[in-house]
């Protein structure tokens, strides 16, 4: 078994209500960590505080509109209250908005100006503004790891998908550039990185890629497969563990970077 060292050390993560970094609140708790559940549903935060503590980890739920920066900084306020310092931010707040998706009744001409907003305030300045008050204390630390949840979508738009697949794109951008800025003008032990998650099967999506009636894959679900080497989807469990590896002093000289964790989606040409 490897051993991560994150006995002891406290993470903030937003959007940790749902599947993904639902998962990665999990792992992190098994591994010793003190996490804090950020979530704009505090049902949501507070169920999966419950779930942690049930499984003796040590856990705690703060309602946060990561988009809002009044939220944020409640949110951390509550959070320093309990844990006094913060050692991992990992910023998984986003989703896809139906209203920047084209479709048979939307075509991208009809799309609204704030819609995309929206969906670039959700999937982006979710991440920045999170990182702009916790990042404050990594400068002042001198250490501190941010961790960032974009898409492979943010490397290759997925048709119909325009703002998500344009915020997600920005918040790679956004990766690569703050892991410099913070290295150069703050601490080489700041580290900043990202994971690009494939497509995996969760409450939201399943009905989409798998048919509730026969069990089998709907059309869009096979031709997602046809363009999976690896001819499955991931799994949440893939998707926490490289998010311990990345948070982790074994990537101590990995800064950066956007990781996809895909079966190999991104490197398929379809030929």
């Amino acid at each position: 078994m490897i051993d991560y060292n994150l006995k002891g050390k406290v993470a903030v993560i937003t959007g940790a209500g749902g599947a993904i970094c639902g998962q990665i609140a999990n792992a992190l708790a098994d591994e010793g960590v003190s996490v804090a559940i950020w979530d704009i549903s505090l049902g949501a935060a507070t169920k999966k505080r419950d779930e942690i503590i049930s499984s003796e980890g040590v856990a705690i739920a703060v309602e946060c509109d990561v988009t809002k920066k009044m939220s944020v900084t409640r949110a951390l306020k509550q959070t320093l209250t309990k844990y006094s310092s913060i050692d991992i931010l990992i910023n998984g707040a986003g989703g896809s908005h139906k209203e920047t998706t084209t479709s048979a009744q939307t075509e991208f001409f009809d799309i609204k100006p704030e819609a995309m907003k929206q969906a670039i305030y959700l999937n982006y300045m979710s991440a920045v503004i999170p990182s702009q008050a916790v990042g404050r204390i990594f400068a002042q630390k001198k250490t501190g790891v941010i961790l960032n949840i974009s898409s492979i979508a943010g490397i290759l738009p997925l048709t119909r998908a325009i703002g998500y697949s344009s915020a997600k794109a920005a918040l790679s951008s956004f990766t690569k550039w703050l892991a410099v800025h913070m290295a150069q003008n703050y601490s080489s032990k700041i580290r900043v990185n990202a994971i690009a998650p494939g497509f995996i099967l969760t409450k939201q999506n399943r009905f989409l890629l798998i048919d509730k009636d026969t069990g089998g894959m709907t059309e869009r679900g096979e031709k997602i497969l046809k363009n999976v080497p690896m001819a499955r989807y991931g799994e949440l469990k893939e998707i926490a563990g490289t998010a311990l590896w990345l948070v982790s002093d074994i990537a101590s000289f990995i800064t950066g970077t956007v990781i996809p964790v895909d079966g190999g989606f991104t490197a398929f040409s379809g030929v």
